[in-house]
Formats: C-alpha cells, structure tokens, sequence
C-alpha cells in the first residue's frame, strides 16, 4: 500500500508523521475503558516524573468514537473495549502503528479486570497462559472458512519478572496462573445471573471446579487472542488483571464502588513499578 489508514484510531501513514509522533515508544498498556487508560497514563507520568495529577494527556484518537490513545514519554496507554473481536481491530492497527514508527524492542502489557476463581477479591493474577473454555491452551480463530488454532502462552520471563515486582512491592496478594479467556460474560462464564440461564448451581460449581484444578485463576475476555497475535507478531506481552470476586462464591459484583475503584488501580502500580524498574528509576 502506497499508505495505510489505520482507521479505527483515525491515524494513518499518508496523513500522520508516525515516527516522530511514536517512534520512541516502548511500553504499551493496553486496558478495556478510555477513562482507565487516561488514569494510567496520569499515573505513569507522575511516577516517571514528566507529568503531573494536574498534566492534561490529549486522546491521541479524538478522531474516533472506537479507541482511546495516550502518550507520556516512552509510554502509549491505548483503550481496547470490551471482547476478543474489538482487542484483535485494536492490536491489529497498533501493531502496525509500531512498525510505522519505527519502535524497537517493545514491550505490551494489559492491565484490567477479571472473575477470580478460587482467590479473594483484589487479588492480581499474572496470567501464565490464557485457556479457552475447554481448558486449553489456545486460541480457536476461522480464517478463509478454516480453524485455525494459535498459541497463547505468554513470555515466561516477564511473568517471573513481574512476580518478583509484585514481591518488592508487597501490596496485594499477587499470583501467577492460568486465565480462561470468554466469548461471552454470562453464559461463557458460567453465570446463573443472564437472561438466559440452561444449567444449575451444582453443574456451575463443578465446571468452575474442573476449570480451578486445570489452573485457572481468573476469567475475562481478551487475554487469548492478545497473547496470540503477540506471539505471532514476536511482541512481549502480559496479562496483568486484578480479581472484583471469587466465581466461587458468587456472580455478581457486590464490592462498594470505593473498594472497586482501589482494586482498580493494583495492575496500574505493579506495571509501574515494573516500569520504572525497567528504566532504572528504582
């Protein structure tokens, strides 16, 4: 292509000076809600020292309605929506943003929330691989009317790298485990609280169960095709979630907005620090 219209961020090579704009890019955190990403990246830039509470970080995708986008320093903090679908439009563009602006050495990090399984709300988990709803280690994609099945493990140095973060920082309880990843929030996960419900408490418990002895700990949305399409494209990348509820003990977040919102913030202070480590600013 004589240019490539990254269109779901309303950027693009032929109208946008992408290297200059992002060429010295070299963490990514990516997370569901813009507001979540906007307060990350006025945290970042306090914690690297070139920003304050007070900073304004302008949506880099004011362009679009789909993403949010922003930038302090070496770090781009993007919002990625809700599901696997709308991740995989976002890492695709972003991956290309990366390339067209000359990045090197790059590492992506999803920072969010998820169902704990077996674990105490507030709990992080640092996903070592993301499971499917069978149990298994990957990602289930139609490509050209063909399954195609792709790996979704995750760099098993940044994991120990993080762990011991977490460790340092000794904050909140901090694990490393296995996420299933979901099409659905209801149903795919077992919920009894959907519009539509075909299954009882006991066969949720024992399917929750089955799911906690193959090393589940959490369960979102994103993380199979976020290690995937990582993985493909030779990027670092983690999973870094924190837990609103234990699955198996309940379905709906009952936590006061308060406490939520301090829960919230965990994955934002163990990918800080990690951060800063990484720079040498510890």
């Amino acid at each position: 292509m004589k240019d490539d219209i990254l269109y779901h961020f309303a950027l693009g090579t032929g109208t946008h000076n992408l290297p200059a704009l992002f060429g010295d890019v070299k963490f990514v955190c990516v997370g569901g809600s813009p507001s979540r990403m906007k307060t990350f990246i006025t945290y970042i830039g306090e914690e690297l020292g070139i920003g304050s509470p007070c900073s304004d970080y302008p949506n880099i995708c004011a362009g679009t309605d789909r993403y949010a986008m922003y930038k302090a320093g070496p770090v781009l903090s993007v919002s990625h929506g809700m599901g696997i679908p709308s991740i995989a439009i976002m890492l695709h563009e972003l991956i290309k943003l990366l390339y067209y602006s000359k990045c090197s050495n790059v590492t992506i990090l999803r920072i969010g929330t998820s169902g704990g399984v077996g674990l105490a709300p507030g709990s992080v988990v640092i996903t070592k691989q993301s499971v499917d709803a069978t149990f298994k280690p990957q990602l289930e994609q139609v490509i050209l009317g063909k399954s195609v099945f792709r790996n979704t493990d995750l760099d098993e140095k940044l994991v120990e790298d993080l762990m011991e973060c977490a460790r340092e920082l000794d904050e909140f309880n901090t694990v490393v485990g296995n996420t299933m990843c979901t099409l659905d929030f209801y149903e795919g996960q077992a919920r009894l609280d959907g519009a539509i419900c075909t299954y009882t408490e006991k066969e949720k418990q024992q399917y929750l169960m089955s799911a906690y002895q193959a090393g589940v700990r959490n369960i979102e949305m994103e993380s199979s095709v976020f290690a995937a399409m990582c993985n493909i494209s030779g990027i670092k990348g983690a999973v870094v979630c924190v837990t609103l509820l234990n699955r198996l003990e309940g379905d709906q977040i009952t936590t006061p907005h308060d406490v939520l919102k301090e829960y919230q913030t965990r994955p934002q202070k163990l990918v800080g620090y990690w951060i800063k480590k990484h720079l040498g600013k510890k």
